[in-house]
């Protein structure tokens, strides 16, 4: 009988609950100050990202190929005959290329390598779907195809407190806002098709474009039955603010409630706040 595992990167933002009771396995990625270099979730808590930004903005890198061979040979170790990985949009990492490249050469494993183009809990989501439709039927096929289909069905955006950032650290793709944050344009930022992150809509004030995550949730919700999540970075009680009015909506299924990673910090700085929308 075939034995499949679902493998994530650490840029999902599962808590570790659900990726214990769900058997999920995470490959963490790197973030590198000068004297030290971190495995994200692992050694480091996105408040130490914080507190440490005043005296250093770090870099971030992949997942090290080692990492990676290591986890594929415990698996093929423990009996595993499949493996699904579901990473980060390759359009904000190579995270999904270089797996990509291990996975062709390594034997003994059959491998399905999903390139979500999204992050956060957008990813997240058709993980956990992908994981109980492994649960109900341990079929290769059937979960690879469920795991798409909740990506294709899943939504992210997201308010940033500044730009600087995502510009820092190259991630800013078709993100306009340079004049516009003199003007204090706030863009809501989403995910196109290519997995790169671009304007969505602008508005103007922070107060004003978190009112937007909610606008653009209740739209959604209007017609269509929805699990949402609300991601924060170093923006707890406004995270919370708005994750009680979107409690309030008709159709909203289930809610959750995430910090992002350090990972997905250092690119986007503090005062982060997103909602991912996905199709019950």
């Amino acid at each position: 009988m075939d034995k499949i595992a679902i493998v994530s990167d650490s840029t999902s933002d599962l808590s570790w609950d659900t990726i214990k009771r769900h058997n999920i396995k995470v490959l963490p990625l790197r973030i590198i100050y000068k004297d030290r270099e971190y495995r994200d979730r692992v050694d480091i808590t996105p408040e130490e990202i914080y507190l440490r930004f005043k005296e250093e903005i770090p870099t971030t890198s992949l997942p090290s190929p080692q990492d990676t061979m290591d986890l594929f040979n415990e698996l093929k170790e423990e009996g595993y005959t499949h493996v699904i990985v579901v990473t980060i949009s390759s359009g904000i990492s190579g995270t999904m290329n270089m797996i990509r490249n291990i996975s062709d050469s390594f034997e003994g494993l059959s491998f399905d390598i999903i390139d979500s183009k999204s992050l956060s809990m957008g990813t997240g989501y058709a993980i956990i779907e992908g994981a109980k439709e492994l649960e109900r039927t341990c079929d290769f096929r059937k979960t690879a195809e469920r795991i798409k289909a909740v990506l294709n069905n899943t939504k992210v955006y997201y308010v940033v407190k500044t730009l600087e950032y995502l510009r820092k650290g190259g991630r800013i793709g078709k993100v306009e806002g340079t004049i516009g944050e003199l003007l204090n344009i706030k863009p809501i930022i989403s995910i196109n098709e290519d997995g790169v992150y671009f304007s969505y809509k602008k508005v103007r004030g922070r107060s004003r474009s978190i009112e937007e995550l909610f606008e653009i949730v209740k739209e959604e919700a209007k017609e269509k039955l929805l699990n949402i999540a609300v991601a924060h970075g170093d923006a707890f009680e406004e995270a919370q603010d708005l994750l009680k009015k979107l409690k309030g909506l008709k159709n909203v299924k289930e809610t959750v409630f995430t910090q992002i990673s350090p990972v997905l910090v250092v690119h986007t700085g503090p005062g982060l706040i997103g909602v991912i929308v996905s199709e019950a």
